[in-house]
């Protein structure tokens, strides 16, 4: 089967890349930036992709490739850091710029390349970069520019080697998936051969030999993530799993609930541990988020830790997806931007063997499979949510009383929002507690309570998200029952911010 290799170097995109070529009906596989050109078998390689990262091509330390990739006469597309790698390793110049250039930008083509096939003189692309290259090596040709960069994109046609300072992968690069297109079939000649049907297929295979004969428990939360886990290992182990839901007493209202109905219905060993008591206990008197998502971490390990002892099980599985791992700095050169209970908040010892069938897929493509695995709608589309719960969706200490206020706030945002037709529109809508209060009038008197932040974002994938332009008439709404039904609550503030530069949640 044609595929294109992605050597990545941490880049917050790297897998959407993949997820974007996948897409195009052409498999990828995505090995470490530094991996040594004799470990890879190219026979049925088409194309190379150097991924973005956070480093600078100029420190001591920072990540580099095999020079061989360049020399394998094989294409290559460089990507934000990976653009100024292969400049660097040619001889060209690249220099920490005056300032950065970040978000939706103007570029400029200017001289003709199979990579722009199709595009017009002047695109949006999607910036986010410091570092500049100020010259290119021998016989390479700048073939765009924007107001920041001269050299925004470069090509070596003998070489076949192209280069883009901005990110195609990402949604808000208006052409990007032509660009891509591009580079994968105009310059690489690869052929359609990828499904997700093949997925299923490759996960199962794992599956079946990472687990074998071994019991194993899996974490149930509520999300489709977890969910469409539990399916595939069900399939393959039903007899040595048992799935577990911890009550954690952070979840939502009917997340008790759902988990029963569907292990009925999928015929799932399930058992509920009640921890709520635990996890206040712990949490009291904790502000930082960090330390909020490691606490749940490790009470979360703890408890499997204790049912495996007692009833011998080996194995624990986790729903991780590709975004949580590289938002918790787990690939070898991604920047920590949050740990994932499930990820960066685990103990880094444990007995258990932490086995992770999802993690190298995006959220969009575990719905694709769950929709081929006749998941129902309902628990397709709902809502994402996180695994430590509403412990970070209230800034602060967390205590049961918080947490009530959270959980009513956000069953009447899902309420309104479904009336209103907007629910399956938007990937993410929820309030947020803060820990200061307000002065407010109600009743004739003067208030003094708590404000609620409403968060409500579209997104594809959850690398990358706008902030939903929600009708007033609608917010006003929302706004008028979070106010009236609450009495803890006096004020209401929309978050107008997209990711990046804020993350989707706020801890």
């Amino acid at each position: 089967m044609d595929k294109i290799l992605i050597l990545d170097f941490g880049g917050q995109y790297t897998h959407l890349i993949s997820r974007r070529i996948r897409e195009l009906g052409v498999y990828t596989e995505i090995l470490p930036g530094n991996i040594p050109f004799s470990e890879i078998n190219l026979s049925s390689v088409k194309g190379i992709i150097l991924s973005g990262g956070p480093s600078s091509v100029y420190e001591k330390n920072s990540p580099k490739c095999d020079k061989r990739f360049l020399e394998s006469k094989i294409p290559i597309l460089g990507i934000c850091y990976g653009h100024q790698l292969l400049v660097y390793i040619l001889g060209g110049k690249i220099e920490k710029g005056v300032a950065g250039e970040y978000g939706l930008t103007e570029l400029e083509i200017i001289k003709n390349s199979p990579l722009f096939f199709k595009l017009s003189k002047k695109e949006i692309v999607w910036m986010n970069h410091q570092d500049v290259v100020k010259s290119l090596p021998k016989d390479f040709e700048i073939i765009a520019k924007t107001n920041y960069s001269e050299i925004a994109a470069y090509q070596n046609l003998k070489k076949k080697i192209f280069g883009v300072q901005f990110h195609p992968e990402v949604s808000h690069t208006k052409k990007g998936v032509e660009i891509l297109k591009n580079f994968v079939f105009k310059i690489c000649q690869a052929k359609k051969e990828w499904q997700t049907k093949k997925m299923v297929e490759i996960i199962k295979d794992e599956i079946k030999r990472e687990i074998g004969n071994e019991k194993a428990l899996l974490a149930l939360s509520g999300g489709i993530d977890s969910f469409v886990a539990a399916i595939l290992v069900n399939s393959v182990s039903k007899d040595n799993l048992l799935c577990i839901y911890i009550d954690t007493g952070l979840m939502r209202e009917e997340d008790k609930k759902m988990i029963k109905k569907l292990s009925e219905k999928y015929k799932f060993k399930l058992k509920i541990i009640n921890a709520q008591k635990e996890f206040f206990k712990n949490l009291k008197g904790v502000i930082h988020p960090e330390e909020k998502r490691k606490i749940i971490g490790k009470i979360f390990i703890k408890i499997f830790e204790r049912i495996a002892k007692r009833e011998k099980y080996n194995i624990l599985i986790q729903g991780t997806i590709y975004s949580d791992r590289i938002e918790s700095g787990q690939t070898k050169y991604s920047s920590k931007i949050k740990s994932h209970h499930n990820v960066g908040g685990l103990p880094k010892r444990s007995f258990l063997k932490i086995y992770e069938p999802l993690r190298n897929l995006y959220k969009d493509e575990v719905r694709r499979i769950a929709k081929d695995l006749k998941i129902s709608k309902e628990i397709i589309k709902r809502h994402i949510f996180p695994g430590p719960g509403f412990a970070i969706r209230i800034i602060g200490e967390v205590t049961p009383k918080k947490v009530a206020i959270v959980r009513k706030a956000t069953k009447i945002i899902e309420e309104e929002l479904k009336k209103a037709n907007y629910y399956y529109k938007v990937w993410m809508a929820f309030p947020v507690l803060l820990s200061i209060k307000s002065v407010g009038i109600q009743g004739d008197k003067r208030s003094y309570k708590y404000p609620i932040v409403l968060r409500i974002v579209e997104s594809e994938d959850a690398m990358t998200a706008n902030f939903t332009k929600i009708p007033y008439s609608l917010l006003e709404k929302i706004s008028q029952r979070l106010t009236n039904e609450i009495k803890e609550i006096n004020r209401v503030v929309y978050d107008i911010t997209n990711k990046p530069p804020a993350t989707m949640e706020w801890e």
